[in-house]
């Protein structure tokens, strides 16, 4: 258990922070609605409030039913989550980074639907006609969590077909 928190409290204390420090700086300093291109044709900076799911997905659900909603499925993931992490066997340390990645970012945008009732989304990238729907620190942490453990998966799925066929 000494490992596992030697991994899940750093990364919780520092994507806390990271998350937190730039969404009060987006809040403070840039309006709502309001665009800063960084990289032409390629990234901007914006300020965003995103009430419903991933990408806005039930957006349009009343703002209290929505609150609570997320509230209470980012909780029951939360719960699912640390189940996880905490069941984790003892040397499975990517494991334990990838849990600790998603619930550090499950955390952060928990935090804004609890003082908010909604998510602050900064990071805005596109190509072209193409654009991929802004996003945060938090939800780059979960990403990155849950691909940590694709990567885990697949690097363990691929030992045990080398084991079984020697």
């Amino acid at each position: 258990m000494d490992r596992k928190l030697a991994i899940l409290i750093p990364v919780l204390v520092a994507g806390l922070a990271l998350d937190l420090v730039s969404k009060l700086l987006v809040l403070h300093y840039l309006p709502l609605g309001a665009q800063i291109p960084l990289v032409q044709g390629f990234f901007n900076l914006v300020h965003v409030h995103n009430k419903g799911a991933a990408f806005g997905l039930l957006s349009n659900w009343s703002v209290e039913f929505a609150r609570l909603f997320f509230i209470g499925t980012t909780t029951l993931v939360l719960a699912v989550v640390g189940y996880l992490w905490w069941r984790l066997p003892r040397g499975q340390w990517q494991a334990v980074l990838g849990y600790s990645l998603i619930i550090t970012g499950a955390l952060g945008n928990l935090l804004d639907r609890l003082r908010l009732g909604e998510v602050v989304d900064f990071l805005d990238f596109y190509w072209g006609r193409y654009h991929w729907p802004a996003f945060n620190v938090a939800d780059s942490l979960v990403c990155l969590g849950a691909g940590v453990l694709v990567w885990v998966i697949l690097t363990e799925e691929k030992r045990a077909n080398v084991s079984s066929t020697v």
